[in-house]
């Protein structure tokens, strides 16, 4: 029979015997472990030797001797030779020190799992009877899939007096377009203080027991202000509670996310950020219209639709070789069009209107600067939009127009 140990090797002596391929495999993992690994081997692999000058380990240049395990919690043996291997693994035997023996067909007194993680979460995977690697990494792989996913439970259950806040972007909706960070944070949360646009199906998924906070604003509607939301993310946090603060797009593009960062930072909070796809980005490809585009647009404005309209706005409508992308701003969009026109921006530059972008309720409408407001107030253009300015934004960038018959003209 075979008990799994969640064993720490960290600070502590392992000494790897043997100087091949599976030796360079084990020492990399110690290393990253934070053991202190000790080669013995009379030659090492290009590997192993690279291991050994980028991380200072201590290689002794010679054949084994059963004095090298002096102080070792752990050995590992991959000599190539079998009786060498044996040999090792009778002397860690007769000192009472684990050994790993990666000899065909054996096995000492220890075993190094298959392993995953997610978070501070470890799954190690080993066969009780046997050696068999490749069913093991199988399964690990199988495990891993489910955690990158978010459907193992993986919260915890033994309450800490610390806890943290994640600030989450869930890029622009769809679930599988979050990151793996993303869903196992979520997996592991008591709380998710989340807005209105984002991922928001990926609420359903999480433990009944978890608290979700909704904190959504929509355009000149803001139920729950800002400075409400850092102190949630403070009291929770204080409690002792994983929070995740779920976004849409990312936290730090006109998301706020830099007053929580900055509110956590205050109350003495553990805080880190999670990066979202973008709506400057992602909204507008889902169009197929791209940002930038070689020969057309070699840069990007970026503006708030909410803030007044500043000279740097100014000059970038009037640059032919930018892409203006405005967000929150279907309101402004007479306010920036007669920017426009008042800079000399031709009247033909294309404009486009994406509206819901990565939903099912996506629509694009395409216009052009000096027929933007008109166009947008006939069609009933309404937010969440993201509106791009610019040569990337004619219909026929990436594919010809096609061409019209004159029955389909009737």
């Amino acid at each position: 029979m075979t008990t799994l140990l969640g064993v720490s090797l960290a600070g502590r002596t392992v000494v790897l015997i043997g100087g091949g391929p599976v030796t360079a495999r084990r020492l990399e993992r110690l290393l990253a472990d934070g053991a202190r690994p000790r080669v013995v081997a009379p030659e090492v692999c290009e590997a192993v030797r690279a291991l050994i000058d980028d991380h200072g380990v201590v290689w002794v240049r010679r054949r084994a001797r059963a004095g090298d395990l002096a102080g070792a919690w752990l050995a590992h043996t991959a000599t190539g030779d079998p009786r060498v291997d044996a040999r090792v693994a009778g002397w860690c035997e007769r000192r009472r020190v684990l050994c790993v023996n990666a000899s065909d067909g054996a096995h000492g007194s220890a075993r190094l799992a298959a392993e995953t993680r997610s978070g501070d979460v470890v799954v190690g995977i080993v066969s009780d009877a046997g050696v068999d690697p490749r069913r093991a990494a199988g399964v690990r792989d199988a495990i891993a899939a489910l955690l990158r996913d978010g459907a193992l439970p993986v919260r915890r259950r033994r309450r800490s007096a610390a806890g943290r806040v994640d600030l989450v972007g869930g890029g622009p909706g769809p679930t599988d377009l979050i990151t793996v960070r993303g869903r196992r944070l979520l997996a592991e949360a008591d709380v998710v203080v989340a807005d209105r646009l984002g991922p928001t199906d990926v609420l359903d998924d999480l433990d009944p027991d978890v608290e979700i906070i909704d904190v959504g604003k929509a355009p000149g509607h803001h139920p729950v202000p800002q400075e409400e939301i850092n102190a949630l993310l403070v009291e929770h946090a204080r409690a002792g509670k994983r929070v995740v603060r779920l976004k849409g797009g990312d936290p730090f593009v006109y998301g706020r996310g830099g007053e929580e960062v900055a509110a956590c930072h205050a109350a003495g909070i553990p805080v880190e950020v999670v990066p979202g796809l973008t709506s400057v980005v992602s909204v507008p490809q889902s169009a197929g219209i791209p940002v930038t585009h070689r020969g057309t647009a070699a840069g990007i404005h970026v503006v708030n639709g909410q803030a007044e309209t500043s000279p740097s706005t100014i000059a970038a409508l009037a640059d032919p070789s930018v892409t203006t992308v405005v967000l929150m701003g279907v309101a402004a969009l007479p306010r920036l069009a007669a920017a426009a026109r008042a800079a000399g921006v031709p009247a033909d530059r294309p404009v486009a209107i994406v509206e819901s972008g990565h939903t099912s309720s996506q629509r694009t409408t395409r216009t052009t600067i000096a027929d933007a407001d008109r166009v947008a107030r006939a069609q009933g253009v309404r937010n969440p939009a993201v509106i791009v300015i610019g040569d990337v934004a004619r219909a026929d960038l990436l594919l010809p127009l096609p061409v019209l018959t004159g029955d389909e003209h009737r």
